[in-house]
């Protein structure tokens, strides 16, 4: 395969006057791998600047917590609450940039699937309601999730106030812009989802109540970082804890999505099970193709997008401006270039998450597998997984 056979894929798009190579962005994936201070390392340096030498022309970070509050989702996440945290990202952005890569922070406050925290013994989230399921062993948790306490409203504001801190601090460490993380069960999206939200105040009840607080803390990070950084946000239906959970119908969605535009974004990231698979009953469309036609800024599609036809079909059809990849670049950091060259991608062995996602567990697993991040191995095989 050539560049040709993906025209789509490796053609230039612009994103908030930025010329991007390419429509391949580096899906935002948990990693545990900082230190138990948040300070990210250098094997995190090491780990981006990878991606990006690879040819994913935009890179989106792992959630970053905001706060030294109740933001920490964690333990072993990176933040961007403090100086300290922020001058550790510096060398790891500078990495990226020596590669031409675009570098996006996303910024996560955990909520009510918090599994660890270093600065508070108990949860907070919209209402008193425990995620479905168990904490994510991978991640380091265990057992139920714990009922969380219902914030105040000083808590509320206390989680704006989080989200505006850690953009001033990202734009100082030199990213290109942040991402805000409203998918997944996190806080943003409990607010959004009735799974969560059993609220009867202004933060809560209606679909305009259930998006006040992401639209607060998007006016609010616009309004500290400035026009000219980009300002993303991350949305999906299905949740850590609860897969099949899904809005309402279209008009719910049609309610979402536009109520998220109104505010000043430059682009919206719709994740899913399946990128191509109709978002719910009643539409044959995928949530991505819904934003698209709502949101009037670029979309990145995310969802099992790692085989190269099926990205390029995605945008292709209009579905999406960018489509974003996660397991397969975990497996295939140049990705890009390997779809590129025509050469194999290496399959994905969950085995590199076991029995934590970190990057030490990576890379033992590389280590006694024989397989670099990088170029080719004798374990490849051209069907990707």
């Amino acid at each position: 395969m050539t560049t040709s056979t993906y025209s789509q894929l490796f053609s230039p798009v612009r994103l908030k006057g930025r010329e991007l190579t390419n429509r391949a962005v580096l899906a935002p994936m948990t990693r545990v791998s900082g230190t138990a201070e948040g300070h990210a390392t250098a094997a995190m340096r090491d780990y981006y600047r990878d991606f990006a030498a690879g040819g994913f022309a935009t890179l989106i970070t792992e959630g970053i917590y905001t706060d030294e509050a109740y933001s920490q989702g964690y333990l072993g996440q990176p933040g961007l609450a403090n100086d300290a945290q922020r001058d550790s990202w510096r060398p790891v952005v500078e990495a990226v940039h020596d590669q031409g890569g675009v570098f996006i922070a996303q910024l996560m406050h955990g909520g009510a699937q918090t599994q660890g925290n270093r600065f508070r013994d108990d949860t907070a989230g919209p209402s008193a309601v425990a995620p479905k399921g168990e904490q994510l062993g991978f991640y380091g948790g265990q057992g139920p999730y714990r009922v969380p306490r219902e914030m105040s409203e000083a808590d509320i504001e206390a989680v704006i106030a989080g989200f505006v801190d850690a953009a001033r601090r990202a734009r100082e460490a030199g990213f290109d812009g942040v991402e805000l993380h409203a998918a997944n069960g996190y806080l943003l999206d409990q607010f959004l989802s009735t799974g969560f939200n059993r609220r009867r105040d202004r933060w809560g009840g209606s679909v305009e109540g259930r998006l006040a607080l992401p639209r607060a803390v998007i006016r609010a990070v616009r309004d500290a970082v400035g026009e000219d950084f980009l300002v993303g946000i991350r949305l999906s239906q299905v949740k850590v804890t609860d897969p099949d959970y899904r809005w309402a119908g279209l008009d719910e969605a049609d309610a979402l999505l536009r109520g998220v535009a109104e505010e000043a974004l430059d682009y919206v990231h719709l994740s899913d099970i399946e990128a191509r698979a109709p978002a719910f009953e009643g539409t044959e469309q995928s949530l991505a193709a819904l934003a698209r036609e709502r949101v009037g800024v670029p979309v990145i599609a995310n969802g099992n997008l790692g085989d190269p036809a099926v990205a390029e079909a995605v945008l292709a059809a209009g579905e999406a401006d960018l489509v974003a990849v996660g397991k397969l670049a975990l497996a295939n950091r140049d990705w890009p270039r390997r779809v590129r060259e025509g050469l194999p991608l290496t399959a994905m062995d969950f085995a590199m998450l076991a029995p934590h996602a970190n990057l030490a567990n990576e890379a033992q697993w590389r280590e006694r597998n024989g397989v670099s991040p990088n170029h080719t191995d004798t374990r490849e095989t051209a069907a990707p997984a």
